[in-house]
Parts: C-alpha cells; structure tokens; sequence
C-alpha cells in the first residue's frame, strides 16, 4: 500500500459513530479512502442512507490531524495495515456478515490463512478450566493448528500459553489499539506471542484504550479468522457465548468443554453441548472431525 493511501485509511479509521457496515458501504460506492475524504457537505448529504451524524463525523477536523505522527508510530513499531480492499484481507474474514473494513496487525502475517481454531471461555477461570485450556491448546498447536483467542485474563491467557509452549503459532485478537495491550498483566504476554512468530490483530487503530463495547465486537473477529470455536468453560451469560454464536452465524463448528455441573463456569457450557455443540474432552474430538 502507498503511504498515501495509509494516511487515508488511518483518517477513516479514526472515524468514530459511523459503523463497520456503513463505512463498507461507503467504501462500495466511492471505492477509496482518499475519495470519501474529498467529499463535501453537499455531496454527503445527497448519499440516501448518510444522517448529520455520520456527514458530521467525516467533516469533522479532529479525524484530520496528526496522520503522519500515526504512521511514523506504527513504522517505528512493525505496526502494519491490511484493509478490505488488499487481496492479503483473509478470505474467511472477509466472508463474514460484517467484516472489519481494516485490521491493524503486528508479527507473523501469513497466520491470517492458515487453519487455525478459537478458544474462549470465563475470564475467572477454575483451575480445571486452566488445565484443560492448556492441555488443548498445546496438543492442537502441535499438530499446526494455531490457536485463536482474545489475550484477556482467564481461558483465553492460557489458550496462548498453552500453544507457546508447543511452539506453535496463535492470534491475539484485541479490544483495543495494538499499542495498549489490556490487561496490563498480560503484556509480557503479548510480548512473547510476538517474539514466537505470532499475531496481534485488532481493527481498533493505536491509541484506542479499552471500551467495554468493543469486545463483543471483537469477538466477530476471533470466530471469523477460526475454522472452528471451542468454549472451554462459560457462564450462562458470558462473551464466550457470544463468540460462539458468531460461530454458529458464520458457519463455524462450535466445540464445547464439559464441566462441574455445580460450577457455574459450566453452565454456559453444558447447556452448548445439550444445544448440539460438539463435546470435546482431548484434542481427537476435533482433528478427527
């Protein structure tokens, strides 16, 4: 990508109260960052769908500022852009209902097409949670899957530990900016995830801190990169599940870990499996399926 054209897609990116679906549109019609940039209020306001919120937005000056100090950062830090439009945008994103119009990434790019499966679950994990997670991750990573998940505390932690320890591959997809790794306890983490020829991904541009909003947004991301999810433990109402229905929605295989019947890490779970999920004990559940 020229560095022209980086600058404006670090611009549309910074556009906030526009979503991903109608900057897709916007981006069906004019074809280019750079050409929806020159748009005046007039032509704008002659778009059927476009509202004073979303004209506002991409008028507004603020978005405009400071691009080339958001380029030399990313530079300095092998932050890269991969959007919509570039033909290495992954295939099994780009297939999903509402795809991210860019990805901002860090580390090994070719894990973006290779098979890889998710594992999600409760961020306040059993320790039959963390043993489980980490026996699967490793045992998959072995057999040259890489393993996907979110980087926050809990399941997903030992999701990218346990496939580390295979020295095998895996994904971070995050919340935030790449360049503010939450939660903090898990940046030496991330750190390693780079160092063993992994990935950080995130559509959040640098400097975006974490918003409770954007996880579950996130979470369309980490089913969309996977062949397949696997929910190793959940509460009846829990991010993980919503990883899965995104699963189930882009027709994904959904995997679930049997627990305790008396924990509540297992009712999410539990009631996968009696809801048709495939019940996984060892890494064979999978790899013969």
């Amino acid at each position: 990508m020229k560095n022209i054209d980086i600058k404006y897609w670090i611009w549309f990116s910074r556009i906030e109260n526009i979503t991903s679906l109608q900057k897709q549109k916007l981006l069906k019609k004019f074809k280019s960052p750079e050409k929806i940039w020159r748009l005046d209020q007039q032509k704008l306001t002659e778009i059927e769908w476009m509202n004073k919120v979303c004209v506002d937005e991409i008028l507004n000056k603020k978005y405009r500022v400071n691009l080339n100090e958001y380029e030399e950062y990313m530079n300095k830090n092998n932050i890269c852009i991969i959007t919509i439009l570039d033909e290495d945008y992954p295939d099994k994103l780009r297939n999903i209902y509402d795809p991210p119009v860019l990805l901002f990434v860090k580390g090994n790019l070719e894990l973006l097409h290779k098979t890889g499966l998710a594992i999600v679950g409760c961020r306040s994990c059993s320790e039959y949670g963390k043993s489980v997670t980490q026996k699967l991750s490793y045992d998959l990573a072995k057999r040259d899957l890489c393993i996907i998940s979110g980087l926050a505390i809990g399941i997903d932690k030992y999701a990218h530990i346990g496939a580390l320890r295979a020295h095998g591959k895996t994904i971070a997809v995050i919340g935030n900016g790449i360049d503010n790794i939450y939660p903090y306890e898990n940046r030496s983490l991330a750190d390693k995830i780079i160092e063993y020829n992994g990935l950080i991904v995130s559509e959040y541009i640098i400097g975006t801190k974490p918003n409770k909003m954007n996880f579950p947004a996130r979470n369309r991301i980490i089913s969309g990169l996977s062949d397949g999810v696997v929910v190793v433990e959940a509460k009846k109402k829990s991010g993980s599940l919503i990883t899965a229905d995104f699963a189930l929605e882009q027709g994904k295989d959904v995997y679930a870990v049997p627990g305790n019947v008396n924990n509540v890490n297992s009712e999410g779970t539990n009631d996968l499996i009696k809801e048709g999920a495939c019940m996984v004990t060892n890494y064979k559940d999978i790899i013969r399926l």
